[in-house]
């Protein structure tokens, strides 16, 4: 892991630290204690897990090594052999939970549930760790989640992240050594004789590689793991097929718990995870303020990894608003730019690191989102927050979420009744949280169902929102990953994601303006990672400088250089198509307002004269006069906001003549257009190129739009 090594980690030349003298982390520093031989560490007691459950361990070395992948027929056929364990297991399991739901069952019977609250938090905890890591895993996930778990069970399975009880040293030593084939003081000149932390499926030591000296993280797999996680995966497999038969589930049950066990299975395979980790580096490492650990290969096996040594707090120890806002951004680039993600991202799995960057730790249960679920994904959150409830319907089919056989018509209307009015609130108050839970009802009436490679990335929504919740109760995970959608959609080359545009911007050959606005205004503040992030606590700010207008020169640079470059192209497309129109439109009502004032004079020719603007025209015309507002920084109406109210429509009761007349006074002065020609000046040299080619491609298409026009009037 990147982190920063303190001071107390150098060791010079000349350093009386003798080999029997090591150094672990504690809360802020280092303490030192002398490093017992490894048979005595194994002196401490057995932890819960191995002694509560250590009979599941008792497999023989075929049987181990055959599950080194996910494969049920394989894990059924072993413990087809061994009933008595699985009847021993499915008992333990009962009897052990069903006493605890006892437990609390008397306690409200007897109202005490709030005074044995924080107690039976406790035993849960206790129990699930006595379960075992599919358990604990489970745990792991709920306990992310703030706005649903109580704070006492909250944090008790909080402890379950990272602090769980080691197992031996000594087990964890000759691990080590069997695993690298070399004596533990051959690999490092330093260990630490204690595990720094502990989780589910290992234990993590701090060492210093001897030949190179460089600080590590050393994970050490917990024995016995694949063993019980694999009979509790057969176990809670088969009741996930009973519990869908009996509650006549549309999801199919057993198929989220194969997808759940695969990543289990991929994580307890610790060069995958090195692998993944090397992947994840290349991937996102670059992103501003994100670490990701360098990975020792050679020095990694099956059951040992090896990574870069990271200092730092944890997320829950610091108030870092701007931490979290980076993992949305991290998060977002992972799921919808790459499709390679984290899909375990509670707080144990990641740091703030000392020079206040975020610290990826783990990278054993990684997903894959494919290019047209990503795509698809994006036009829902589009849909959605657009308002487009039938195109939203025709997303989940898309994603799997919808049979294709569904009733669209009747999907959409309970679609509308269920978001209308969440997504009313605006885009700021959406909550993924609150758009599941709103969905139960509609879900089970239209046989919806979860596919299976959809539960890791709910997972990892839901994880994500919980630690963003546990900071600010009022964070909205999607309101502050808009801007970063927006901007996908229209810099994009995914022809899905184009049509996808194409279809939100048009209505019936109607430009809809506001929508444009609406996706420029939110690229606009998304630059970078650290402003994207900012974005919640500068927003107020920006929005009053734009409407004081001091801040227009940089909101015109910012959309010229979007529209301006290769991403933008498919927008500057759609700019000039509409420019042209507009422009078109000027002219006729150019030409009958002289048509009129000429004819204003002679006898009986005001009410002879017509207009000879249409609808479109003048649609076209208010359009383009929009579009000189947005271009040149000044402030629209409300409609450039996703949530505002519509554009009214133009049925005034005027002549033609008259609403252009009106139109044509609505511009100010030149003095509008003027910021935008200056800033001209201060783009890229190849941005200004691109400037000077627009008047020969605005002219071309205006030409062949009044030739269209004039052809259309001549002869049909």
């Amino acid at each position: 892991m990147i982190l920063a090594t303190p001071p107390c980690l150098h060791f010079p030349a000349n350093s009386n630290l003798r080999p029997s003298l090591r150094r672990i982390p504690v809360a802020y520093g280092y303490r030192r204690v002398k490093i017992p031989p490894p048979s005595a560490s194994g002196g401490r007691g057995v932890d819960a897990f191995t002694e509560y459950s250590g009979y599941l361990f008792e497999l023989s070395a075929s049987d181990v090594d055959s599950l080194t992948e996910y494969d049920i027929s394989r894990i059924a056929s072993i413990y087809r052999r061994k009933p008595l364990v699985v009847l021993r297991r499915v008992v333990q399991v009962g009897a052990t939970l069903g006493k605890w739901f006892a437990l609390r069952y008397l306690d409200s019977v007897n109202e005490r549930s709030e005074e044995m609250f924080e107690v039976r938090a406790a035993e849960l905890r206790k129990i699930l760790l006595q379960l075992g890591p599919a358990y604990v895993k489970i745990a792991q996930a709920i306990s992310s989640r703030a706005d649903l778990v109580p704070p006492s069970y909250l944090d008790e399975l909080s402890l379950l992240q990272d602090r769980i009880t080691p197992f031996s040293t000594e087990v964890a030593f000759n691990t080590i050594e069997q695993e690298l084939g070399l004596p533990i003081d051959e690999l490092f000149s330093e260990v630490s004789p204690e595990p720094v932390a502990a989780a589910s499926l290992g234990q993590v030591y701090q060492a210093r590689l001897r030949r190179s000296g460089q600080v590590v993280a050393v994970k050490v797999q917990r024995p016995g793991v694949q063993a019980a996680i694999s009979l509790d995966i057969l176990i809670l497999r088969f009741l996930a097929g009973l519990i869908r038969r009996a509650g006549k589930f549309n999801t199919d049950l057993q198929a989220v718990v194969d997808e759940w066990a695969s990543s289990l299975f991929r994580e307890m395979d610790y060069n995958k995870e090195a692998k993944n980790g090397l992947k994840f580096r290349q991937l996102y490492g670059g992103l501003q303020d994100v670490l990701v650990p360098d990975m020792y290969v050679e020095q990694t096996t099956r059951k040992v990894l090896t990574m870069q040594w990271v200092e730092g707090q944890k997320l829950t120890e610091v108030n870092d608003l701007y931490m979290v806002e980076v993992r949305v951004y991290c998060s977002f680039n992972q799921l919808l730019e790459y499709g390679f993600y984290h899909a375990d991202p509670h707080p144990g799995n990641l740091l703030r690191s000392y020079d206040g960057k975020l610290a990826y730790l783990d990278f054993g249960m990684m997903g894959e989102f494919k290019q047209e679920l990503r795509d698809g994904f994006i036009e829902a959150c589009l849909h959605l927050i657009n308002r487009d409830y039938d195109s939203l319907a025709k997303d989940f089919v898309t994603l799997g979420l919808l049979p294709p056989t569904a009733d669209k018509d009747a999907v959409t209307k309970a679609l509308t009744g269920v978001f209308q009015n969440a997504v009313a609130k605006g885009v700021r108050n959406i909550s993924f949280g609150d758009l599941l839970g709103n969905l139960g009802t509609t879900m089970y009436k239209f046989k919806f169902q979860i596919p299976s490679y959809f539960s890791l990335v709910i997972r990892s929504l839901a994880v994500l929102e919980g630690i963003a919740i546990s900071f600010d109760p009022n964070y909205k995970v999607l309101g502050s990953t808009y801007p970063w959608i927006a901007k996908k959609v229209l810099t994009d080359s995914s022809p899905k994601l184009k049509a996808s545009l194409q279809a939100l911007l048009y209505k019936d050959g109607v430009f809809r303006i506001d929508r444009l606005e609406s996706l420029l205004t939110e690229v606009r503040y998304q630059i970078s990672p650290r402003i994207f992030s900012l974005r919640a606590r500068t927003e107020k700010a920006l929005v009053k400088k734009q409407m004081d207008g001091n801040d227009s020169r940089m909101i015109v640079k910012q959309i010229l250089s979007f529209t301006l470059n290769e991403k933008g192209a498919f927008v500057r497309e759609i700019l000039l198509q509409e420019f042209a129109k507009g422009l078109d439109a000027l002219g006729l009502a150019t030409m009958d307002s002289i048509t009129s004032a000429t004819t204003a004079g002679l006898p009986f020719g005001a009410s002879q004269s017509s207009s000879s603007m249409t609808d479109e025209d003048i649609n076209n015309l208010r359009t383009l006069q929009r579009l000189v507002l947005l271009l040149s920084g000044l402030q629209m109406n409300e409609s450039s906001n996703p949530g505002a109210k519509k554009t009214k429509p133009y049925t005034r009761q005027q002549t033609h003549s008259v609403e252009a007349s009106l139109v044509l006074n609505q511009f100010a002065s030149v003095q509008e257009i003027l910021p935008l020609l200056s800033v001209v000046l201060e783009l890229p040299p190849d941005l200004q190129q691109e400037v000077l080619r627009l008047p020969s491609d605005l002219a071309g298409k205006l030409i062949s739009r009044i030739a269209a026009r004039t052809i259309q009037r001549v002869f049909i």
